[in-house]
This record gives C-alpha cells, structure tokens and sequence, in this order.
C-alpha cells in the first residue's frame, strides 16, 4: 500500500505537489500537541520504540495532534492492537470550534475493532451523504461500506485516506470503506483518539496532493 501512495498524484500543505513526509520524526513528538482529560504529557501517553513505531497507552481519553494544519493530501497510517483490542481513530481536519467531551471539530476515520471503516463527523463536522446511526442517535455514524476488512488482533492494519478539496475516500486493508463529499472543515489538523486501549502505530505518511 504504501508502494501505491508514493506512486500516486498526492499533496500537503508546505510541501511541494507529489512529496511525501512522515508525521513522526521517530525520536520525539516535536510539532505534535497532546490534549487530554485530565491533563497529562505526551511522554505520559506515547513513547516511541525500534524502527519508529509509536506506541499509545490509550488514556486518558483525548487525542494527540499536529501542530500544523493540512489539506488536499493522501495519509498512509499503518495501526495495531498491541493488546486486548477496543477503541480509537485518526482525526480529520481539526479546527478551532466547538468540542464533543473531549474531541474536537473534525471528521473521525473509526479503526475501533469492528469498526475500522466508519466514519464519524464530530462536534458539529458534517457531510453531505446520509448517517446511516439512528436519527438523534450518538455517535453520529456514516458505516463502513463493505465488509470488515480489518485484520487479526496483532496483525499490522493499514488505512489509506485521500482527502482532496471536500472529498475524503478511505480504504482500509486495500479494500474501499467510505467516501464522503462536503465535507465541513475541509483542512485542518490531523491526529489520533486515545480511547482507554494501548495500540501502536508506525509509516505514518503524508504526502501532497496536486
């Protein structure tokens, strides 16, 4: 997969058209802002072990963040639960605004166990095509597409997300989850849930869209 995103037209802000760039520096989490309930560090939450892979201890709930803002780009995450499996996703287009508990304004790409493939506007984001949750129910959901395409507990999972202009399309295990228009932020920051279960990540990678 990540063989297919280097060789794709891709794009992000402060980058040239068709350059890709990790997240993670694989030494530290400079340019990254960690917000939880309650108030911790981020050396409290994240460490990062050998060949750059990102380990989470999954709590306190909140979310760790770029510093920087992103749009018009393709992110290649690879996830795994390291433990018992539970909840968690990548964030979309953080923005200043509005917060659910303790997420932010932004569009969730669910890799909960189960339910890696849905999708989630969150605190006020929105798109056009229809929730497929119950009318006034929370969450509010857009679910997954096909079949559950998410590998075994232990396994190293893949998502691959274009988002270009309002549009994001993602692809989890090679296999096409959901695709949305409209979508309400269209840039912003890019991060990941802490949601009470340990996981790691590693290739983290963005690249610019043209």
């Amino acid at each position: 997969m990540i063989k297919k995103i280097l060789g794709a037209t891709v794009v992000l802000l402060a980058m040239q058209s068709g350059s890709a760039a990790p997240l993670f520096n694989g030494r530290n989490f400079d340019g990254w802002e960690l917000k939880t309930t309650p108030a911790t560090t981020v050396d409290q939450v994240f460490s990062v072990l050998q060949q750059g892979v990102i380990a989470s201890t999954g709590q306190p709930g909140g979310f760790l963040a770029t510093t920087k803002s992103y749009a018009n780009y393709t992110l290649h995450v690879e996830w795994r639960w390291n433990g018992k499996p539970g909840n968690g996703g990548v964030l979309l287009h953080i923005s200043d605004g509005p917060m659910d508990r303790v997420w932010p304004l932004s569009l969730q790409v669910q890799t909960k166990h189960g339910s890696a493939g849905d999708l989630l506007p969150m605190a006020g984001a929105a798109f056009a095509e229809p929730l497929t949750s119950a009318p006034g129910a929370e969450p509010r959901i857009k679910g997954k597409m096909a079949a559950d395409s998410e590998l075994a507990v232990g396994q190293w999972n893949v998502a691959d997300i274009v988002a270009r202009d309002d549009v994001v399309e993602l692809s989890i295990n090679g296999v096409v989850q959901n695709r949305v228009t409209g979508v309400k932020p269209a840039a912003g920051r890019i991060g990941f849930q802490l949601e009470g279960a340990p996981y790691e990540l590693r290739n983290v990678i963005l690249m610019a869209l043209p």
